[in-house]
């Protein structure tokens, strides 16, 4: 019996000392110091720096396209308008073969087209109304294109750049039979037979 109480206190004394145990100490949270905070701040200063940069670049490329494709643009429609200007007719009196005084103006635009384009040749075909016999408005439209080109070299364009052909009465722009759809069809017709691509405008 009188183990029994010894026991008992073994017992309470390893308890005791199992509760009465200090916890292990832990280690400090690890403070950043005055380098690795500036570090930090250095390295998020150049993160946004690049991305400036980045954003900087991108809006530079972002303008050099749009700068390329309005120039791009803006070519092509110079081409169109000195393209319009040389495919303006030139229109004639009823049997004439004549350059009238309000067509002047347009043959003189073509001449400075040809000078500044000197690769460019060009086919000039005479036109006429109905009227007339099939023989006698092949004749004449070939005087009125010959008219025009006659025009074009008196002012300094070279004969060899220019063809001509006639089509008499076979091609009318207008299918009526009246003043109106006759003075239409008398008419030359301008076409770029070579040297059309990269037109410079006068």
């Amino acid at each position: 019996m009188k183990r029994v109480p010894s026991l008992i206190l073994m017992g309470l004394g390893v308890t005791l000392m199992a509760c009465g145990k200090s916890p292990e100490p832990q280690a400090p949270a690890p403070q950043a110091n005055a380098d690795s905070i500036a570090a930090a701040e250095r390295a998020r200063a150049d993160s946004a720096a690049a991305d400036s940069a980045r954003r900087a670049q991108e809006e530079a490329e972002r303008i050099a396209r749009q700068r390329a494709a309005d120039s791009a643009a803006a070519a092509a429609a110079a081409v169109a308008e000195v393209r319009n200007m040389l495919a303006a007719m030139v229109h004639f009196d009823f049997d004439r073969a004549n350059i009238r005084s309000d067509d002047a103006a347009t043959l003189d635009q073509k001449v400075a087209i040809l000078n500044a384009n000197p690769d460019l040749r060009i086919r000039i075909s005479g036109h006429c109304d109905e009227r007339g016999s099939d023989e006698y408005n092949l004749a004449l439209g070939n005087r009125r294109a010959t008219a025009a080109k006659q025009y074009l070299v008196s002012h300094g364009v070279d004969a060899s750049r220019i063809e001509t052909a006639s089509f008499g009465e076979e091609r009318p722009m207008a299918m009526g039979h009246d003043e109106d759809s006759w003075a239409q069809n008398r008419r030359d017709e301008f076409e770029i037979l070579s040297g059309g691509d990269m037109l410079q405008k006068p």
